[in-house]
C-alpha cells in the first residue's frame, strides 16, 4: 500500500472504512446506505479500497477463552547480533509460529515484542523451553503473562 493518509480519501471513502472497521460483516446494501450512496457506487469503491491496499481484509473477532486460548503473553526478544542478516533469519521462523499473534521490532530493550496467545503458563512453557529460545539468533527473552485486557484490537483512529 502506498504513505498515505486521511487527505488522500473524500469523505465517502472515510465513510466506509469506518463503518467496515466496526462491522465487517455489513452487506454491501447496507453499508451504501449507511453511506448514503448507490450499492454499485459503494461496491466499485470498496472494491478500489481493497485492491489499493487500505482494506487488507475482513475477518471475524474470536473469543480466546471461548476456544481454549485464554493466557496473553507479552515476550520481549534481545537477540544476539544486530545484523540485517540475523533479524531476516529470526523474521522468517518467527513468522512460522501459530502461536505468535504479533512480532514487532522495536526500539528500547528489546529488539521484538511479540503478543503470544496459549491456553495456560504450562502451555507456554512448553512454547518457550522447545520453541521460542530456539528461535535464530535469541540470545534473552523476558516474559510478561497479561493479567487484564484493558484495550485490545481497538480501531484505528482515523
Amino acid at each position: 500500500m502506498k504513505e498515505s493518509s486521511t487527505e488522500d480519501f473524500d469523505r465517502i471513502d472515510l465513510k466506509i472504512l469506518r463503518a467496515l472497521q466496526s462491522e465487517g460483516r455489513l452487506s454491501n446494501a447496507d453499508l451504501a446506505e449507511r453511506v448514503n450512496v448507490s450499492a454499485a457506487t459503494c461496491h466499485r469503491r470498496t472494491q478500489r479500497l481493497f485492491k489499493e491496499g487500505y482494506i487488507t481484509g475482513v475477518r471475524a473477532e474470536v473469543a480466546p477463552g471461548a476456544v481454549g486460548l485464554g493466557a496473553m503473553v507479552m515476550v520481549g526478544v534481545v537477540l544476539d547480533r544486530s545484523t540485517p542478516e540475523s533479524f531476516g533469519a529470526f523474521e522468517g521462523a518467527v513468522t512460522e509460529l501459530k502461536e505468535v499473534l504479533d512480532c514487532n521490532l522495536v526500539a528500547g530493550d528489546f529488539d521484538y515484542l511479540l503478543k503470544i496467545r496459549v491456553r495456560d503458563m504450562a502451555d507456554f512453557n512448553k512454547l518457550h523451553g522447545q520453541k521460542l529460545i530456539a528461535l535464530p539468533g535469541v540470545r534473552q527473552t523476558r516474559t510478561f503473562f497479561v493479567m487484564k485486557e484493558v484495550k485490545e484490537n481497538a480501531r484505528l483512529p482515523f
